[in-house]
């Protein structure tokens, strides 16, 4: 309190002369020297040592900063990181399979190769790739929809020969029923799935080299929170099939979200009892379990792995019961052990899903950048947004290779990368190293795993996005547009899907910044007394007006879309009916030079020519004076470029500040009946 007692008797007095942008031009001495299109390109181009390593390194981080690691202060940290952070790996990797509509050992493997690969080309120290609930029902989507069950139902013959002892004749009666061939099925998605996750590495890849990382700034906080919640939604309607054990048809397009909901209820009388009871029990276990976890956390080490021992909790007792023959719950089925060899994508099926493949790349990115910056932040460095287009390109092509669905960062396995003292990517490395472990030695020891147990993980899991919806009455309380985009999006991408949903959201989003610019505040502005501050006159009352003086402000960019506002706008809060006084101005002009002629004809196409002209030509013609007050340097070289200036309408109406252009307009018109405008540009 006392430092603020003392900030607010603080005063400064400077005195100096009321300075116009050409004077202070002078007195800054403005340099001359601008450098050519043509020397930029060259400096860009040159090539020499220094600078070749430093992109080299630039673009492969890991020799960057391993050489300079801390072995002994963070290496264990480290360790305890990646190993409780691959733990996690394995329960979300196989439910995210399920997610993505593949076997689950796909998701093993998306959670080891692209994590490797980031490790490498990644730049931020704390966040943890890999499947992620977002991506995995965007690639379920499009491998359900391009390889449906429908496709893949075959005739199943059961013979029965009858041998007529009277006629001594055989007789085939043959009952065709249609099964699905899961086996084939599967096949065909992992293909699609590797396919679109090729497609939307290279997408990434090709932006961050053309340094397209900004792109980023057009997803908003709202709206990627919106879109995450609406994809929560989608994730926990495409799971229902294996809490209650059913079957339904599987839409696509606009509404199948609403379709899907309608055929589950009304397939719930067909739900397996069992299924039911394995999936209440794991979701009713596993958040009493996180509850004593986080009770806890600050008296253990590490996090207990709830995730990992429900699954070996579920496996252990699905092998002794045998809840697949006895109660029909359905299990994850083979695992097989090891690893499989990179086969190319199939490129015959790329043109059908460009649309697809590039939504997840801005996605995955959109979530990945916007995770890595807020951890960049608090531990205090840098997350290069090219760079990690490169490396989550790079992961997921290459991941692509090795039949793995996109991948991007998740925030639960992040956080317990912190929480457990992760310094680097290193733990990263080493969660790689624990799903190869598995994938190596214990995979197949959880074939007996109930998916339904795996739905449960995900469910549970999904809380924190649920806990988005909390963003609603925050957002009408800071901004209400923000909201508004946050609501719409999460409603357009229910209906739409989470690909053409992502669209809609992004031009609706865009819509709304168009929408700002042409709704900005529009005010007078008054001094407050005794200081050079000036403030709106509406908004205070102790600003004065000041006499013969009208300052206005707009609160957003002057540009065509708005220009016309911005001039109508203008005449209303002044006050002064510009069309009205140059008529006046012409009626007086045409009774002076009635007796000639010729001036009279010319009078009459000047004063057309003026009702065309700009704001200040406009208002000079009418008697009133136009200065423009805290132009940016980059406004006035678009003036004079399109050549606003002239020998008449110099520089001279340009003023730094507010105060300067006020007491310019006080001392040159101070024993004049002379109005003067002000205009403070933003």
């Amino acid at each position: 309190m006392r430092d603020l007692v003392k900030r607010r008797r603080l005063v400064y007095n400077i005195q100096r002369e009321v300075m116009d942008e050409l004077r202070v031009d002078e007195v800054a001495d403005k340099s001359a020297a601008k450098t050519s299109l043509s020397d930029n390109i060259k400096e860009s181009v040159r090539c020499s040592g220094p600078r070749v390593k430093s992109c080299f390194l630039s673009c492969v981080p890991l020799l960057s900063w391993m050489p300079r690691y801390p072995f002994r202060e963070n290496i264990f940290a480290d360790l305890v990181s990646g190993i409780s952070v691959g733990i996690m790996h394995l329960p979300q990797g196989m439910a995210y399979a399920l997610l993505a509509a593949v076997p689950p050992v796909f998701g093993l493997y998306s959670s080891f190769y692209p994590v490797l690969i980031y490790f490498i080309f990644g730049s931020s120290n704390h966040i943890s790739v890999g499947t992620y609930s977002v991506m995995s029902v965007m690639i379920g989507g499009v491998t359900e929809r391009l390889a449906p069950d429908s496709d893949f139902m075959i005739l199943n013959n059961d013979t029965i020969d009858t041998i007529n002892e009277t006629i001594n004749d055989t007789i085939n009666d043959t009952f065709n029923d249609t099964i699905l061939d899961t086996a084939i099925r599967d096949i065909e998605r992992v293909k699609i799935a590797a396919a679109v996750t090729f497609l939307s590495g290279i997408f990434q890849l090709l932006l961050g080299l053309v340094q397209f990382g900004f792109v980023v700034t057009y997803l908003s906080e709202p709206l990627v929170r919106g879109y995450t919640t609406a994809a929560s939604i989608h994730v926990i309607v495409s799971q229902l099939k294996y809490i209650f054990g059913i079957n339904p048809h599987r839409y696509s397009g606009p509404l199948s979200l609403i379709y899907t909901m309608l055929e589950v209820c009304s397939l719930l009388d067909q739900t397996n009892i069992g299924t039911l009871v394995v999936s209440i029990v794991t979701i009713v276990g596993l958040i009493l379990a996180k509850e004593v976890n986080s009770f806890l956390v600050q008296k253990l080490p590490v996090p207990i792995p709830v995730e990992l021992l429900a699954i070996i909790i579920a496996t252990l007792v699905s092998w002794q019961v045998d809840l697949k023959t006895v109660y029909g719950v359905q299990t994850v089925g083979e695992i097989p052990s090891g690893l499989q060899a990179p086969v190319m994508p199939e490129f015959s099926i790329m043109r059908s899903i460009i649309g697809d493949a590039f939504a997840m790349a801005v996605v995955g990115y959109g979530i990945d950048i916007s995770l890595g910056r807020i951890f960049a932040l608090k531990y205090g460095y840098k997350v290069d947004s090219n760079q990690e287009l490169v490396a989550l390109g790079l992961s997921n092509m290459i991941g692509g290779f090795f039949q793995c669905f996109a991948i991007s960062c998740s925030m639960s396995r992040s956080m317990v990368q912190i929480s457990t003292g992760g310094k680097s990517q290193v733990a990263g490395a080493v969660s790689a190293m624990v799903i190869l472990f598995i994938l190596l030695k214990i995979g197949e020891l959880f074939q007996d795993l109930p998916k339904a147990v795996l739905a449960g993980i995900i469910y549970v899991n999904l809380h924190g996005m649920m806990k988005q919806f909390g963003d609603i009455p925050a957002l009408w309380r800071k901004n209400k547009v923000d909201m508004l985009v946050w609501l719409m999006t999460l409603i357009l991408t229910i209906l739409l899907n989470p690909d053409l949903g992502l669209a809609a959201s992004i031009a609706f989003s865009m819509f709304t910044v168009i929408f700002r610019t042409q709704l900005p505040k529009y005010s007078l502005l008054g001094q407050v007394p005794g200081t050079d501050i000036y403030r709106p006159i509406e908004d205070y009352n102790q600003v004065i007006q000041i006499p013969g003086v009208l300052i206005f402000r707009s609160s957003a960019t002057l540009y065509f879309a708005n220009a016309e506002l911005y001039t109508e706008h203008l005449y209303d809060k002044t006050g002064v009916d510009v069309p009205k006084l140059l008529s006046h101005k012409k009626k007086l002009e045409a009774k002076r030079q009635r007796k000639d002629k010729k001036e009279a004809q010319k009078a009459k196409k000047e004063a057309k020519k003026r009702a065309k002209k700009m704001i200040h030509r406009d208002y000079g013609d009418a008697g009133v004076d136009v200065l423009l007050s805290g132009c940016q340097t980059c406004v006035i070289e678009i003036l004079e470029k399109g050549d606003f200036f002239s020998d008449k309408l110099t520089k001279m109406i340009l003023f730094s500040s507010v105060h300067d252009a006020v007491l310019h307009c006080q001392a040159k018109y101070s024993t004049k009946l002379h109005q003067c405008m002000t205009t403070k540009l933003c």
